[in-house]
């Protein structure tokens, strides 16, 4: 497959959630980009069934757009070196890249798209930027709230949902799954319009 491959509706998309790779860090809140991308590869019946770039892909059609999901197996803190040769292989313009990751400073149940920004502090965001030279592309961040008092937040994301908060996961990845739906049908404008609410309003 090469970078010119698209449809009539436009160009290639990329979506990319962001996590670490391995069994031990799966349930992790860090890896929650990774277990939304990949309920939207199931929601369509895609399979991350091929690596190309430091990633594991799953390559279809998702709402009349050819799109390609990545799952980078760099480890969280080495992101770019992964998403940026994507990014290039598949001549994907800037606009045209998603990327999905957690955010301490959201409660959880609680979703952000913006077209552009900084980091946030994110390191797996914070390579991406370094890698590309540019903050200007989507992105989708994904509330994991706060530790508790007394957590070191390095601990705290790399640890497990309670079963509390498992509770609220199913409904939480239908709407990233809608937001990122809505992205490539109808762009990140009306996306942030109809998905940037507090989970309280919903």
């Amino acid at each position: 497959m090469t970078g010119d491959v698209g449809v009539e509706t436009g160009a290639l998309k990329l979506i990319v959630g962001l996590g670490n790779p391995g069994v031990a860090y799966a349930a992790n809140r860090h890896n929650i980009g990774f277990q939304s991308v990949d309920r939207l590869a199931e929601a369509h019946g895609l399979r991350f069934d091929k690596l190309q770039h430091k990633a594991r892909v799953a390559i279809g059609t998702l709402v009349d757009h050819h799109t390609v999901l990545a799952k980078p197996l760099t480890y969280m803190n080495l992101s770019g070196q992964a998403v940026v040769p994507l990014l290039r292989f598949y001549k994907v313009s800037l606009p045209d890249l998603l990327v999905l990751y957690d955010d301490l400073d959201l409660p959880l149940g609680t979703i952000r798209l913006r077209p552009s920004g900084g980091s946030g502090g994110h390191k797996g965001m914070q390579s991406i930027i370094e890698q590309l030279g540019s903050e200007d592309f989507p992105r989708l961040r994904i509330g994991i709230g706060r530790p508790p008092s007394g957590w070191d937040p390095a601990d705290y994301v790399l640890s497990n949902f309670t079963p509390a908060e498992q509770s609220l996961l199913p409904g939480l990845y239908e709407r990233i799954v809608a937001a990122a739906e809505t992205w490539l049908r109808e762009g990140i404008t009306v996306a942030m319009n109809r998905f940037n609410v507090a989970a309280g309003e919903l």
